[in-house]
């Protein structure tokens, strides 16, 4: 038991989650390694897959019974995915959160789950997770078996570049190219744009997640962009801001040209919001404030539902 975690729960869990008030106790560790009870990472996997499926439905000009099982698919691929990605994560860098204040008590490095155990729940989770993808196109099955790759080199990032963070962007952005090939049948620029301007927005709120440990980090020798661009960080932020916003915008002028001009309003709109979001995000920074870092982490959650719905909306504005 974490001597720093008395009751087994993971230091930066959300207040009263559901993990540590209502999962059975045996099945609690577990939900833990998959961060269950840490939920901003998957509405961050999620959200791309919506911004894609919306974006590419409003394309199309229809949506139907399968749209709808496309985005209950990623809901529950995302939840599955995520969790299978941070138990792998988590038993590739043991040694690190063991040495890390803010990790240490996460359940491998505390011993609530051993290296084999969480062998086996990466196995089960990944199975789940493909047995739904097989419910998808064929192009779609190739591009969600291809995310493996990203997937698999993510944690060893911080080992020999500055930048993991971009690693990160691959993987959590990779629903982006997924569902639209779903709904398209065919990979289209828009997409491609849409994936980009993740890169860009995962690169935003990872460097400032990256700050609460930027100590730890130095100490052991991992590298982030947070300890790459220290003070300049703001500078940098302002860059991968605009970067997202351009290439989201630019992702729907392209794939909403022929569309009622309804629809590009609304989705633009939706742009405007995002983007306006990090700008409140930016004005709220600072870099030193572990608390403030995490809060301003978790909020990119609304960031993306805020294009997410606009693009919704378009969606269902009629021809």
């Amino acid at each position: 038991m974490s001597s720093e975690s008395p009751d087994m729960r993971v230091a930066d869990a959300t207040d009263r989650n559901w993990v540590d008030r209502h999962a059975p106790r045996a099945a609690r560790p577990y939900l833990r390694l998959s961060r269950a009870d840490r939920p901003a990472g998957t509405w961050l996997l999620l959200i791309p897959c919506f911004w894609a499926l919306a974006l590419a439905t409003a394309a199309s000009g229809t949506w139907d019974a399968r749209t709808v099982w496309y985005a209950v698919a990623s809901a529950l691929g995302a939840f599955l995915m995520r969790g299978a990605g941070c138990t792998w994560n988590d038993l590739a860098d043991r040694e690190f959160d063991a040495a890390v204040a803010r990790t240490r008590s996460r359940p491998l490095p505390s011993g609530q789950v051993t290296p084999r155990g969480a062998a086996i729940w990466l196995v089960v989770q990944t199975a789940i997770a493909g047995t739904i993808l097989l419910t998808f196109p064929l192009p779609a099955i190739a591009m969600g078996l291809a995310s493996l790759i990203p997937v698999a080199i993510y944690p060893f990032a911080k080992r020999f570049t500055w930048w993991p963070q971009v690693f990160l962007g691959l993987a959590f952005n990779w629903g982006a190219l997924l569902l639209w090939v779903a709904v398209r049948g065919t990979m289209e620029a828009p997409a491609i744009l849409l994936y980009l301007a993740g890169i860009a927005w995962t690169l935003f709120y990872d460097t400032i997640y990256a700050h609460q440990d930027k100590e730890d980090d130095a100490l052991i020798g991992v590298k982030s962009t947070a300890r790459l661009f220290g003070t300049a960080t703001p500078r940098w932020l302002m860059i991968f801001l605009i970067v997202s916003v351009t290439l989201a915008a630019l992702a729907v002028v392209l794939a909403l040209v022929d569309a009622p001009p309804l629809r590009m309003v609304i989705a633009l709109a939706g742009v405007w919001g995002f983007g306006l979001h990090l700008w409140w995000q930016m004005r709220h920074l600072d870099i030193d404030d572990t608390g403030m870092c995490l809060h301003l982490f978790r909020s990119n959650r609304d960031a993306g539902l805020i294009l997410a719905g606009a693009l919704a909306l378009a969606a269902v504005i009629p021809a």
